[in-house]
């Protein structure tokens, strides 16, 4: 059986493989493991707006209390929103459930510790060996020893409280359309922004517990485009279900992704004297266009394995204040301690404001080069064969003299699949979408 934690806590279809019992033990042997040795421990639990929410929650909890631990229940609140609670109630621990920008019937369950921080590996190992070992050592008290529920109705204006602190600008005069997702930014987003005196328009924020990331979201921008083109919006905002994720659309209803929003809030950062290390964080995944545009705003880019939590690891690291992925999932380390997109949607309309520009102005900051990714299947056992054949080797190097600094190659094996993935950027599109077949084709003949 393969690990249960993946890189973003234990996830699955809710019901048969995120099942209730599951639930039960990861609270029970997650409470013991992240408060061993704390006073009453605490721990502050979070949910997205999905149907399954209400029984994984149930039996979380339960699992909770059964070791004498104290569950506070903020009710639906975005991912980051449990990070930040966490702190600011002096728990012991969070947990969150959610699928992220998933479908419905996903459902999954992360948790932080005291600190706002998804767990290192060690931890939670050692939860998944408790529940392994059908929770064997950890002691089930009785009487006035068993823990409670308590439930934190105004939680949410306490996140509220706390993003507002966060800019320095109120939005009077600006439109801004809003996509939520039908998720859990559903009633932070639209209330912050209204307070903050914009002009808001909202879509998808009406969820029914099935209606989560269902054609809209950051993961489905089309009615979002057309929306705020429609409404004469200056820009429009996207979430996804558990909002740890923005992207933007301009005043014509062109997508601002990651890559943009993390370079024009760079460029503020060093304008303002707030960008340490004078250091942008992007994972091997974001266009070359960023690296190009940082270096005319000469912004230093780091760059990390896929994924949010090698972006943070090398934040934490090196001291770096900014950081994240195309899509949307963006760090910034003076607030929280997680992709926030309630977060970064403010910084972003903020520097907005501030310019007195419109938002495709900003958006010119970077010109992103095309990119085209094709998977050549190969078998697991030769999914490293591109390091070791040299006539591979060879044509990689042939299609990266021939880029000549204006595009690159980058060979990435699937960590779940058979499969090699050749990702070319160029300035060409016919061109690189030639290489990159050509590049597929040959791996997969020499990885027979």
């Amino acid at each position: 059986m393969g690990r249960m934690f993946g890189t973003d806590g234990v996830r699955g279809i809710a019901n048969t493989e995120l099942t209730a019992e599951l639930a039960y033990k990861l609270g029970r042997a997650g409470a013991f493991v992240l408060t061993e040795g704390a006073h009453k421990p605490t721990i502050v639990v979070g949910r997205d707006t999905r149907i399954s929410g209400d029984m994984l929650e149930s039996a979380l909890v339960a699992g909770i209390m059964s070791v004498g631990a104290h569950a506070i229940c903020v009710g639906v609140v975005p991912t980051p929103a449990v990070a930040y609670l966490t702190r600011l109630y002096n728990a012991d621990a969070g947990v969150v459930i959610s699928a992220s920008h998933n479908p419905v019937e996903y459902n999954g369950i992360k948790f932080f510790n005291k600190d706002g921080y998804k767990l290192p590996d060690e931890i939670e190992d050692k939860i998944e060996e408790y529940i392994n070992n059908n929770l064997e050592g950890i002691p089930a008290p009785i009487g006035e020893d068993l823990g409670i529920r308590e439930f934190k109705n105004e939680a949410i204006e306490d996140y509220i409280k706390f993003l507002k602190t966060t800019i320095d600008v109120d939005f009077k005069g600006l439109k801004v359309a809003l996509d939520c997702a039908e998720g859990a930014s559903y009633f932070a987003a639209p209330k912050i922004f209204e307070e903050l005196g914009a002009e808001v328009y909202v879509i998808h924020n009406n969820p029914n517990g099935k209606n989560i990331n269902k054609k809209c979201g950051s993961t489905h921008m089309e009615e979002l485009r057309e929306f705020t083109v429609k409404n004469k919006c200056d820009l429009g905002l996207a979430f996804d279900g558990d909002a740890d994720r923005c992207l933007a659309v301009d005043e014509k209803g062109n997508i601002v992704n990651g890559d943009f929003i993390m370079t024009i809030c760079a460029k503020d950062m060093k304008e303002r004297g707030k960008l340490d290390f004078n250091t942008l964080v992007v994972t091997v995944m974001s266009n070359l266009g960023l690296d190009i545009a940082c270096q005319k705003e000469e912004i230093n880019t780091v760059k990390t394995k896929v994924g949010d939590r090698y972006v943070l690891e090398e934040m934490i690291k090196n001291g770096y204040k900014i950081g994240g992925e195309q899509s949307g999932h963006i760090i910034f380390l003076d607030y929280n301690t997680t992709g926030d997109g309630i977060l970064t949607a403010l910084q972003l309309t903020a520097i907005l404001k501030k310019s007195k520009k419109k938002m495709s102005e900003l958006a010119s900051i970077m010109k992103e080069l095309p990119q085209v990714l094709i998977n050549a299947k190969v078998s697991n056992d030769k999914k490293d064969a591109y390091l070791k054949d040299e006539v591979i080797i060879s044509e990689i190097n042939k299609a990266e003299e021939k880029l000549s600094g204006r595009g690159r190659v980058l060979i990435r094996p699937s960590g779940t699949e058979p499969l090699v993935r050749v990702m070319i950027e160029g300035e060409n599109i016919n061109i690189i979408e030639k290489m990159a077949k050509d590049l597929a084709t040959l791996i997969e003949e020499r990885s027979r």
